[in-house]
């Protein structure tokens, strides 16, 4: 088994990540930095950071990974009848910050978040270059529930959801997916598996297999810059 690498300040390069580790599962690298251009070299190569505050930037890429297409989305009966009726509003990139700051807190409010505040500033400044996106879903005004990732062509790499009304997180999922699909995304990376992105869709796919599709999609044309919803609340709904 090679070495965990530790990145300079000044290489960009990633080993490759098939050195990954399987214990702890898909650490691949520690160090460096979360500048722009180190942030979306990593995404092309199917690595994100995750990291504790106080500690060093450690770089993963799992085996297996967490994925769904987007026409594959799953809306249960219930949620179906919910968006029906709901009066909820649906964006894009109105609240970035309000977005990755929730997701922030509520971690932090429960088990200790990973999102530090190196991160959020790192992904608000990739939303800035028209890289990160986020989707807010809000009631009379107020941020009830959202999701953040970053794009690179048609691939979307979730980061992180939340939720403070029950469902606004499946909410913003769902529309996320609608979207994507009407713009025919291939893949959402949703990193990890949990019982919460399998209800709606997400199942495992091999390390070696996301690579491929990585790599197949990944130099192909993308949306940079601001995005908005091109599909009404109904249609998320067929």
């Amino acid at each position: 088994m090679l070495p965990i690498s530790w990145l300079s300040e000044h290489d960009l390069h990633f080993p490759p990540i098939e050195q990954a580790l399987s214990d702890p599962d898909g650490l691949l690298a520690v160090g460096g930095d979360l500048q722009p251009d180190r942030l979306m070299a990593a995404y092309y190569e199917g690595i994100f950071p995750w990291y504790e505050a106080g500690g060093p930037i450690l770089w993963w890429t799992p085996d297996p990974r967490m994925v769904l297409a987007p026409e594959d989305v799953h809306v249960s009966r219930s949620l179906r009848r919910q968006l029906r009726r709901d009066t909820c509003k649906i964006t894009m990139d109105a609240d970035f910050r309000g977005v990755i700051r929730q997701c922030a807190g509520l971690r932090e409010h429960r088990e200790g978040t990973w999102i530090t505040r190196e991160m959020q500033q790192a992904y608000i400044r990739l939303h800035e270059l028209g890289h990160a996106h986020s989707v807010e879903v809000t009631r009379q005004g107020r941020l009830v529930g959202g999701l953040y990732g970053v794009s690179i062509g048609p691939l979307f790499f979730g980061e992180s959801m939340f939720a403070i009304e029950d469902n606004a997180s499946k909410i913003a999922f769902i529309a996320l997916a609608r979207q994507l699909q009407h713009w025919q995304f291939r893949l959402i990376d949703c990193q990890m598996p949990t019982p919460h992105l399998a209800r709606l869709g997400a199942h495992p796919m091999s390390r070696s297999t996301f690579k491929h599709e990585l790599w197949k999609h990944r130099n192909q044309p993308g949306r940079i810059g601001r995005w908005q919803f091109e599909l009404s609340l109904p249609l998320l709904t067929g």
